[in-house]
């Protein structure tokens, strides 16, 4: 199992972080268009188009990548105070009732979605350039198939836990601001007790 979490793992962060230049690009695609479009009075006819679809693009495909990091939004006021085992749990059933069947209907739906879009070569109705937006709909059951790879190893990871009560480690390429903060104030404090350690040693001797 653990093998498998990995190599899903892997797999999601090198989607995630392949369609994360998207933000990059489209930075300065309307950079590019703000500047034509209020200096030179030239406004350009794909800016919009280009923005539409790599959002769309870049969204949907950072699922896998966002749920193999444990980012996706939770409401863990409650969730957080729980032991591991009973968060296993839960999230257990949750992705048995809820996930797998909600990102099953997303992956095939979307295939033939998708396979309709081939089959006429759908072309954008808000587009003035009339572009192509096949390409585009053939992410939906690819980031559907993307999500059920990570989400069966996030099950793997509630049986490891189940069986004993710690959660497996995740790889950390970015932290949550909140985390960032706790982190940081648990280093504070456990410098602030190593310094005074010594001074208290040393008044237990005298």
């Amino acid at each position: 199992m653990l093998a498998y979490i990995s190599f899903a793992d892997r797999l999601s962060v090198a989607i995630g972080k392949a369609f994360g230049w998207y933000i990059l690009i489209m930075t300065f695609g309307t950079s590019y268009e703000v500047f034509v479009r209020y200096v030179l009075d030239d406004p350009t006819v794909w800016a919009y188009d280009l923005s539409y679809n790599m959002y769309g693009a870049l969204f949907i495909m950072a699922g896998a990548y966002t749920l193999s990091r444990n980012a996706h939004v939770r409401g863990d006021v409650v969730y957080r105070l729980w032991p591991p085992r009973v968060q296993a749990a839960t999230d257990l059933l949750l992705y048995i009732v809820f996930f797998f069947p909600g990102v099953l209907a997303l992956t095939f739906a979307g295939y033939r979605y998708a396979a309709e879009s081939w089959l006429y070569q759908e072309v954008s109705i808000y587009s003035p350039a009339d572009i192509p937006i096949f390409p585009l709909k053939t992410l939906i059951p690819a980031a559907g198939a993307a999500l059920l790879i990570q989400g069966l190893a996030e099950v793997f990871r509630c049986i490891i836990c189940l069986r004993t009560g710690i959660w497996p480690q995740r790889a950390q390429d970015v932290e949550e601001m909140e985390t960032a903060i706790l982190h940081e104030r648990e280093y504070a404090a456990k410098h602030r007790a190593d310094i005074a350690m010594p001074g208290a040693a040393g008044e237990n001797r005298s």
